[in-house]
């Protein structure tokens, strides 16, 4: 009966590791991924970019070091940087996760770089993106298309109802 219920209590966490914690949230150990969005692309645009909002409720820091995605030929992790009057587009190697200071890759920011789309990102479609942590590991999001000029993430009903 003992073994029973501890290996019960183990399926049930090891299930819990990487759940969707809401409708358009996810939660990978103590990472919550809250509302990844990207813009739909402006006519045959061969780039496009994906953000979200990443918290650690952790007590440990964690780092996003990789992005992978099937819609386009590569995904980086990429910061703007103004120098002399020009905004700069730089890839970076990670994204530290402070306990308890969400991050947010937005517009203008901290970004997720899609380059050689395989085809234009269309408002109102979603696309998988996995998102690597040094130590949370691995998890797939989707990620909401919304309009080309948004610059927040929307609360648009991607439901189709």
């Amino acid at each position: 009966m003992l073994k029973q219920t501890v290996a019960s209590i183990l399926l049930a966490t090891i299930a819990g590791l990487a759940i969707p914690a809401s409708a358009h949230d996810y939660k990978l150990g103590q990472l919550e991924i809250i509302h990844p969005w990207a813009r739909a692309s402006i006519g045959q645009a061969k780039a496009g970019v994906a953000y979200v909002t990443i918290s650690n409720e952790g007590r440990e820091p964690d780092r996003l070091i990789a992005t992978a995605t099937d819609v386009a030929k590569r995904a980086a992790l990429h910061t703007n940087k103004m120098e002399n009057g020009v905004m700069l587009m730089l890839p970076v190697e990670a994204i530290e996760l402070a306990p308890g200071e969400p991050v947010v890759l937005e517009p203008g920011g901290l970004h997720i770089m899609l380059m050689g789309l395989k085809s234009p990102l269309v408002e109102g479609e979603s696309f998988p993106l996995t998102l690597t942590f040094e130590k949370a590991g691995s998890i797939e999001v989707e990620v909401n298309i919304q309009e080309a000029t948004d610059m927040t993430p929307g609360t648009h009903d991607h439901s189709g109802s």
